[in-house]
């Protein structure tokens, strides 16, 4: 009897305990149960390990390269995990996390991940504002850096009244992105969306699709749609791939006779930051220092 009492008692102790060491977390699947401070952290997503670097969150491990040079550090003093696609999980075992952490281009290694230990994925949406928000405000819960972020929260929202003041009243935009010779375009509904929902750029182009990938578009189209502002995002210098820069691909004859060009109104966004790190809130702040100096510029 005294035996299955304190057997009793030891399992009620437990259960207590583990209780009291994990907590329900906002993810991108929704809310789920993960371990409360994590210790040992692998991240597989670099918007992810940006707003952790904001947060001063140390990262036991990560992709060999996060692309983004403000997080060189981040990367050199964390274990090389591999990258987006190609994981290495003998380095993840060897890690032995508290908890992975994948999103966007990761997202699909969440199952093999959660064979290793716990994991969650925090991709940031087509909502990117929101989402980013929401992530920001997870990461203050799960590892106990509340008032860091909502600090950096107000520190986002004061930048974006920045950005909505010098762009209110100054003319259409039409958001592209160039990969070598190809052109795409991002109405509100694709991956840029935030610059039009958020920051309040005007859409030269309503009827753009939302893809997430773009709408593939021409130098005419361009011409047609003459915008006062182009907005232009590099992806081959977003990758650190060579070929044609984003500058040599519209320096032409049909792109001189567009408004934009003529009146100098062109932006280039520093493209790894929205590109490869977008919804991370270093890269967002960057992002609207790039549009309020671009618009202040002019």
């Amino acid at each position: 009897m005294l035996a299955r009492l304190t057997a009793l008692i030891l399992l009620i102790l437990s259960a207590g305990t583990s209780a009291a060491d994990t907590l329900e977390l906002e993810t991108a699947l929704g809310v789920v149960s993960v371990p409360a401070a994590p210790d040992r952290v692998a991240v597989f997503d670099v918007a992810v390990a940006d707003t952790l670097d904001a947060l001063g969150v140390p990262v036991a491990g990560t992709m060999g390269s996060l692309y983004v040079d403000y997080l060189e550090d981040m990367a050199a003093q964390a274990e090389n995990l591999g990258s987006f696609f190609e994981p290495d999980f003998e380095a993840v075992h060897a890690l032995a996390p508290d908890l992975i952490i994948v999103g966007s281009r990761s997202s699909d290694q969440l199952d093999a991940m959660a064979r290793i230990a716990p994991s969650i994925d925090m991709t940031v949406g087509d909502d990117l504002w929101s989402d980013a928000i929401t992530r920001l405000r997870s990461y203050g819960q799960l590892f106990n850096v509340a008032e860091k972020a909502a600090a950096l929260e107000q520190a986002l929202n004061k930048r974006l009244a920045q950005a909505r003041e010098v762009v209110q009243g100054r003319g259409d935009a039409l958001v592209i992105m160039t990969n070598g010779p190809k052109i795409s375009a991002y109405g509100a509904g694709g991956r840029f969306g935030w610059l039009h929902k958020d920051v309040g750029l005007s859409e030269a182009a309503p009827e753009t699709g939302a893809s997430t990938h773009g709408e593939a578009i021409s130098f005419e189209f361009i011409k047609a749609v003459d915008p006062d502002w182009l907005i232009v995002v590099d992806r081959l210098a977003a990758i650190g791939q060579p070929g044609e820069s984003a500058a040599a691909t519209l320096d032409n004859a049909i792109m001189h006779q567009t408004r934009a060009w003529s009146s100098g109104q062109v932006i280039y966004l520093n493209a790894a930051d929205i590109y490869i790190a977008g919804g991370g809130i270093q890269s967002m702040m960057r992002t609207l220092d790039d549009l309020i100096a671009g618009f202040q510029g002019r």
